[in-house]
C-alpha cells in the first residue's frame, strides 16, 4: 500500500512561465535599457537554428553588445548595444561565424 501526499499548489492563477510572470524565456530588459542603441543587420547565409547560434555568439562577444536576436527565416538580427557599433566589427564577428553581412536591414 503507497501513501499519497498532496502538495500545496503555489500561483496555480497565474499564467506566466516558469522563466517569467510574463510567459516569456526571454527578457526585454536590456532592450529597454535607457540610452540603448537598437540596430536590425541583414545577414545572408543563415538558414538554421544553429547558424542564428553562431552568429548571435559572435555578435555577442563585441564589447557594448547587451542582447542579439537572429533570425535564420528573415536574414536579420537585431542588435542592443550600450552605444552604436563599428559596423566593420559587427562584419568581422558575421564573418567570422562562417556568414556575410549584407548592410543595416
Amino acid at each position: 500500500m503507497s501513501a499519497q501526499t498532496e502538495l500545496p499548489q503555489i500561483g496555480t492563477e497565474s499564467t506566466g512561465s516558469c522563466c517569467s510572470p510574463s510567459g516569456s524565456c526571454h527578457s526585454d530588459a536590456a532592450g529597454s535599457a535607457e540610452g540603448a542603441v537598437t540596430t536590425v543587420y541583414q545577414v545572408t547565409g543563415m538558414t538554421c537554428g544553429h547558424c542564428e547560434g553562431a552568429v548571435s555568439n559572435e555578435i555577442s562577444g563585441l564589447a557594448g553588445v547587451m542582447s542579439v536576436k537572429a533570425a535564420a527565416s528573415t536574414g536579420q538580427v537585431t542588435v542592443v548595444s550600450a552605444a552604436p557599433l563599428d559596423e566593420e566589427e559587427v562584419r568581422a564577428a558575421v564573418d567570422e561565424a562562417g556568414y556575410e553581412l549584407a548592410g543595416r536591414a
